[in-house]
């Protein structure tokens, strides 16, 4: 389940509710059937010749956040992101974008959503071989209409920004992978598109490419903020880049939260065996670890805050002669001393 909101932020830019996508002879049946919803991936097929490839999925995408929605192959993740744009046409369900209901959407506004709202980065990167880099990366401005010089400033602008400077005349096939996913990237901002949905576009690159590109994907969000979803079969690439993280599996939303929530705090056993081999203190805060105060507790220790990762107190705390106080706004939540730090540390369970 996804945690509710706390009331009074800013609403959604996508929110999502009851998305279902099913193949098949008799796919509007399944949703509606607590019979059919209630089978296994392979009693589906067999009763009802269908695969539900998302399940009754709901939660909703915050401006500026980076969601990650993670599974493995076969889990759903790559069908739900091209439903949000309706690349793949849902079964049933709601998916909103910025107030506005997509399931609504006749083909022209479809089109003028894609074109001037979010823009896919997919693994693939689809570049047109017989044009320049910064012909690519103006394509999409192309279409749209855009003057030629206005589209090659445009281009230029983002070019620079994912750091191809240089290669603006060269053709794909003079680069590496890494550098065409840069183009796929840029070719996705010269739009100015509100949302970028990626989906795994990483996976085919070698790891240190693949470093390198997911630190250029942090860095891009840190520069512009701009609100993106996130698909992948990888769970270190979640944790460093979501600031949550939806995991699936069989089509269904097994649990949505932060990359801490979900190590602290697995929902349940396929979780737990996820996230079991994360070195917990690089991703737990002193909120997980912190023990309430008793009366004869020293308070005179140094302060940390309550979202500091483990790690990066660890030094402060073994360090200060008396327990670290956590504190948020001017409250004392708890303190933390050597044996909360040692005991993640040493790889020891939190709450076990």
């Amino acid at each position: 389940m996804e945690k509710p909101k706390p009331s009074g932020g800013p609403p959604p830019v996508i929110s999502v509710r009851g998305l279902w996508k099913v193949f098949g002879p008799k796919a509007d049946q399944v949703p509606d059937s607590p019979e059919l919803c209630g089978l296994s991936r392979r009693e589906l097929m067999d009763k009802a010749g269908c695969t539900a490839a998302v399940r009754d999925v709901s939660f909703d995408v915050s401006p500026g956040e980076v969601f990650v929605v993670m599974g493995l192959s076969g889990s759903g993740k790559s069908t739900l992101v091209r439903c949000l744009t309706r690349l793949i046409e849902p079964t049933t369900g709601e998916i909103v974008f910025e107030g506005e209901d997509i399931r609504g959407a006749d083909e022209k506004r479809l089109r003028e959503l894609r074109r001037n709202k979010f823009s896919m980065v997919f693994q693939h990167f689809g570049l047109l071989p017989h044009r320049k880099v910064l012909d690519n990366v103006s394509y999409g401005l192309e279409i749209r209409g855009v003057g030629r010089a206005e589209r090659a400033r445009r281009a230029m602008e983002v070019i620079e920004l994912v750091g191809l400077a240089g290669y603006e005349n060269s053709y794909p096939d003079q680069l590496s992978g890494g550098m065409q996913q840069r183009v796929g990237l840029a070719r996705a901002l010269a739009g100015e598109p509100d949302v970028l949905l990626f989906d795994e576009p990483f996976s085919a690159l070698d790891p240190l490419i693949r470093r390198d590109m997911q630190n250029e994907v942090i860095r891009l969000h840190h520069d512009l903020g701009k609100t993106m979803v996130f698909i992948t079969h990888d769970l270190s690439e979640a944790l460093k880049l979501g600031d949550r993280i939806l995991i699936m599996r069989d089509g269904k939303m097994v649990q949505c939260g932060t990359g801490d929530e979900l190590v602290g705090a697995p929902a349940d056993d396929y979780v737990r065996e996820f996230v079991r081999d994360v070195p917990r203190a690089d991703v737990l805060t002193l909120r997980w670890i912190m023990r309430p105060v008793q009366p004869d507790d020293a308070l005179d220790g140094p302060e940390l805050g309550p979202d500091v990762v483990i790690r990066e107190a660890t030094r402060a705390v073994l360090a200060a002669d008396k327990p670290v106080k956590v504190v948020q706004d001017g409250q004392l939540l708890g303190i933390v001393g050597d044996d909360e730090i040692l005991a993640v540390v040493a790889g020891a369970e939190v709450g076990a």
